[in-house]
């Protein structure tokens, strides 16, 4: 029972600290593959590094509290170069982030050479309590966005606060699988599985994994990829 009451305390807090830190709260964007568009929103720097793979999602995708280096996607990019593969991985996370936010920069997100996506959205749904069926409508179409393209998905799921019942963390959960099944995606269930929770893995909000905990999220995506590399071409020998 207590360990139950510290997961539900820790998902509420995780989710209202995504929200709260918009893109004020993010890491300098001149220290990121992000650049700033004149709109005021971010966008692709242009990649000259191989196939791209974008990784599109919030805060947690962001680094929020980390240098850009040490945020997962570009210590996941470290790993598959150490393995051969010529990629770039491009980190499209803005903090604060609802589907509806990430639906509407998908498109130019998704410009060039991008084989594959890493869609890590959700949460702030979750803290606002928005319609599940809108969600999973937004997630959806982010999904066939990416796949007209001919790129494929990796999706990671996120969790729901539990102060708006058992039934809509229970149907906020269910959306992440029902659209990796119906769109036959690569999928993991919790980004932050094995991190999220655990002091030493977290900065001092207890919610934004540190270096530790970000190298971790980076070799649970890693992982999770390894169905969908072969849309990067063969790694070097």
């Amino acid at each position: 029972m207590h360990s139950r009451r510290r997961r539900c305390s820790w998902l509420l807090g995780l989710l209202c600290l995504i929200a709260a830190c918009g893109p004020g709260g993010s890491p300098s964007v001149a220290d990121s593959p992000l650049t700033e568009s004149t709109s005021g929103e971010t966008e692709p720097a242009p990649a000259d590094g191989g196939p791209v793979i974008v990784a599109l999602g919030d805060s947690l995708t962001a680094g929020l509290g980390l240098e850009i280096e040490d945020a997962y996607p570009t210590l996941l990019e470290r790993q598959l170069r150490a393995e051969g593969f010529r990629v770039t991985v491009v980190n499209a996370g803005v903090s604060g982030d609802t589907t509806a936010a990430g639906l509407r920069r998908a498109e130019w997100s998704l410009v060039g050479d991008v084989r594959v996506l890493i869609l890590a959205l959700g949460g702030n749904d979750g803290l606002r309590g928005l319609p599940v069926d809108q969600m999973k409508r937004n997630l959806a179409e982010i999904v066939s966005l990416a796949q007209e393209r001919g790129i494929k998905v990796l999706l990671a799921g996120m969790e729901a606060p539990p102060n708006f019942g058992a039934r809509y963390t229970s149907e906020f959960r269910a959306v992440f699988q029902e659209l990796a099944e119906e769109y036959e995606l690569g999928f993991m269930p919790f980004l932050l599985n094995g991190v999220a929770g655990d002091p030493r893995l977290n900065q001092d909000d207890g919610i934004h994994p540190n270096i530790d905990g970000a190298a971790i999220v980076a070799t649970r995506v890693r992982e999770a990829l390894e169905p969908l590399l072969s849309e990067l071409g063969e790694s070097a020998p």
